[in-house]
């Protein structure tokens, strides 16, 4: 069994993370860290110590209604990908152990098609 690296947890709630092939399990958001528990096979686990994090990223859309997904980018340039039941819950969980201002949104898909259209024909 998986030691957690939290000593008091804030919130454990139904998640599912975008690694690879998709895995069901929990997160458990504590004072130590970001944890993810596979709920099938135990050997499955993500554990993010707040100093690792650099930046939470979040998929926003219908202006704030609808947060389908949310990233932790780690200071090893290293991206997890998740989603759960009440993203918003979980979001201000994360938001007391994580400075506001490394909390961002993600770009919309017209803002990937501008900046691309940018990059192409800028002069050079």
């Amino acid at each position: 069994m998986v030691q957690s690296l939290n000593t008091k947890v804030d919130l454990v709630i139904d998640a599912t993370a975008l690694t690879g092939f998709t895995d069901y399990g929990k997160i458990m958001i504590g004072d130590k860290g970001f944890e993810f528990y596979n709920s099938r096979d135990s050997r499955k686990f993500v554990q993010i110590p707040w100093e690792e994090v650099d930046k939470v990223i979040a998929s926003v859309m219908l202006k704030g209604k609808w947060i389908p997904r949310y990233a932790i980018k780690t200071k090893q340039n290293v991206t997890y990908i998740f989603s759960s039941k009440d993203p918003k819950k979980v979001l201000r969980a994360i938001r007391k152990y994580i400075d506001p201002s490394h909390m961002v949104n993600s770009l919309s898909f017209f803002d990937v098609i501008k900046r691309a259209m940018k990059s192409r024909f800028k002069k050079s």
